[in-house]
């Protein structure tokens, strides 16, 4: 099956007075919907905009992978393990909250800021928290290129605390079609460009639901930026 969601109807979480604008795949915070909590392994799938200097006040988090791809801006990230980094577009950062972690995000740049933020059910719950950034793990070019992932068998620039789960993107300068993973369940998110699946163009904001699909194809007309989750199971802890 496979099932197109436009991006217009993503839940909108809007706080103008503090420069920030949310676009949610799933249920999140006020909005909720029982049969749109979540896909296979994702929790969360967040486009951010933030306004120069808005941003995110120190709050906690737990049990929870939390991967972040930069589109446009500069995402400045501080945690309570001292830790500061800053990324630009193309950038990847993943968060491990392990049993417990707090942190802010702001933007840091002079720019608008728009980041995509996905979160992931982990293996087992607890043990200590993790940060990777990468500023520049996958430079345009053909086909779909690991990111992140948990699986024995990968090789990926950052290594995931979920062993069903892996994060490609598709960065084409021109006309390109590769096949997506066959897997239980396949998330893709256009960021920019389109993206045709199935039969069906998608555009920025719009995502694509595979579930049990193999040797379908994402076929682009020219340059574009789509991440694509591969997931072989459901949430289970151990």
């Amino acid at each position: 099956m496979i099932d197109v969601r436009g991006g217009r109807a993503r839940f909108r979480t809007e706080d103008e007075s503090g420069g920030i604008g949310t676009w949610h795949a799933f249920s999140f915070g006020e909005h909720y919907d029982p049969g749109n909590v979540r896909f296979g392994l994702l929790l969360a799938v967040n486009e951010e905009a933030l306004a120069p200097g808005a941003g995110f006040v120190e709050h906690p988090h737990r049990h929870t992978e939390i991967v972040t791809w930069v589109v446009e801006g500069e995402l400045e990230h501080r945690d309570g393990e001292g830790r500061t980094s800053r990324l630009g577009p193309g950038g990847l950062q993943r968060l491990s909250a392990g049993r417990g972690i707090r942190h802010a995000e702001r933007n840091g740049g002079r720019t608008p800021l728009r980041f995509l933020q996905m979160w992931l059910h982990p293996d087992v719950l607890g043990g200590e928290p993790g940060y990777t950034v990468l500023p520049d793990p996958a430079p345009p070019g053909p086909g779909l290129r690991l990111l992140a992932s948990g699986m024995a068998d990968s090789d990926p620039a950052v290594r995931l605390r979920q062993r069903a789960a892996s994060l490609s993107v598709g960065r084409p300068t021109a006309a390109d079609c590769c096949v997506l993973p066959a897997a239980p369940f396949v998330y893709v998110h256009v960021v920019r460009g389109s993206v045709r699946i199935g039969g069906r163009r998608l555009g920025p904001g719009d995502a694509a639901r595979l579930t049990d699909e193999a040797g379908v194809p994402a076929a682009t007309d020219g340059p574009a930026e789509y991440l694509v989750w591969e997931m072989h199971g459901e949430p289970s802890y151990g």
